[in-house]
Protein backbone atom coordinates (compact mmCIF):
# COMPACT_ATOMS: atom_id res chain seq x y z
CA UNK A 1 0.00 0.00 0.00
CA UNK A 2 1.56 3.36 -1.47
CA UNK A 3 0.81 6.53 1.07
CA UNK A 4 1.71 9.46 0.26
CA UNK A 5 1.86 12.61 2.53
CA UNK A 6 -0.88 14.70 1.12
CA UNK A 7 -2.83 11.23 2.73
CA UNK A 8 -2.22 12.61 6.33
CA UNK A 9 0.29 15.23 6.72
CA UNK A 10 -1.56 17.79 9.09
CA UNK A 11 -1.87 21.44 8.11
CA UNK A 12 0.96 23.52 9.63
CA UNK A 13 -1.77 26.08 10.85
CA UNK A 14 -3.40 23.14 13.11
CA UNK A 15 -0.16 22.23 14.29
CA UNK A 16 0.51 25.79 15.45
CA UNK A 17 -3.38 26.62 16.67
CA UNK A 18 -2.57 23.40 18.82
CA UNK A 19 0.68 24.87 20.07
CA UNK A 20 -1.00 28.33 20.78
CA UNK A 21 -3.44 26.48 22.81
CA UNK A 22 -0.86 24.46 24.90
CA UNK A 23 1.04 27.71 26.01
CA UNK A 24 -2.67 29.65 26.62
CA UNK A 25 -3.72 26.58 29.22
CA UNK A 26 -0.46 27.18 30.83
CA UNK A 27 -0.16 30.83 30.95
CA UNK A 28 -3.74 32.07 31.91
CA UNK A 29 -5.74 29.03 31.24
CA UNK A 30 -8.55 27.80 28.16
CA UNK A 31 -12.28 28.12 27.77
CA UNK A 32 -14.70 25.18 27.31
CA UNK A 33 -14.79 26.29 23.45
CA UNK A 34 -11.06 26.11 23.49
CA UNK A 35 -10.72 23.19 25.54
CA UNK A 36 -12.99 21.23 23.74
CA UNK A 37 -10.96 22.48 20.30
CA UNK A 38 -8.16 21.65 21.92
CA UNK A 39 -8.91 17.90 22.33
CA UNK A 40 -10.19 17.62 19.06
CA UNK A 41 -7.13 19.01 17.46
CA UNK A 42 -5.11 16.83 19.79
CA UNK A 43 -7.02 13.48 18.22
CA UNK A 44 -6.56 14.83 15.16
CA UNK A 45 -2.58 14.90 15.35
CA UNK A 46 -2.65 11.34 16.96
CA UNK A 47 -4.52 10.04 14.58
CA UNK A 48 -1.93 11.82 12.16
CA UNK A 49 0.88 10.49 13.96
CA UNK A 50 -0.31 6.95 14.20
CA UNK A 51 -1.20 6.67 10.13
CA UNK A 52 2.19 7.89 9.67
CA UNK A 53 4.02 5.26 12.24
CA UNK A 54 2.31 2.50 10.81
CA UNK A 55 3.16 3.30 6.93
CA UNK A 56 6.74 3.76 8.68
CA UNK A 57 6.55 0.27 9.72
CA UNK A 58 5.28 -1.06 6.69
CA UNK A 59 8.37 0.29 4.43
CA UNK A 60 10.80 -1.50 6.87
CA UNK A 61 12.51 -4.16 5.45
CA UNK A 62 14.40 -6.60 8.00
CA UNK A 63 17.54 -7.92 6.42
CA UNK A 64 19.03 -10.83 8.01
CA UNK A 65 23.41 -10.07 7.06
CA UNK A 66 23.61 -13.98 7.43
CA UNK A 67 22.03 -14.72 4.12
CA UNK A 68 24.26 -16.25 1.65
CA UNK A 69 22.65 -14.13 -1.29
CA UNK A 70 23.98 -10.50 1.10
CA UNK A 71 27.81 -11.61 0.67
CA UNK A 72 29.82 -9.66 -1.42
CA UNK A 73 31.21 -11.34 -4.14
CA UNK A 74 35.17 -10.38 -4.76
CA UNK A 75 37.03 -10.32 -7.94
CA UNK A 76 38.42 -13.35 -6.05
CA UNK A 77 35.24 -15.51 -5.75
Amino acid sequence: MQVSKEDFLMEKKKIDRINELAHKKKTIGLTDDELEEQAKLRAEFLEDFRKRFIAQLENIEIVDPDDPRLKKKGPLS
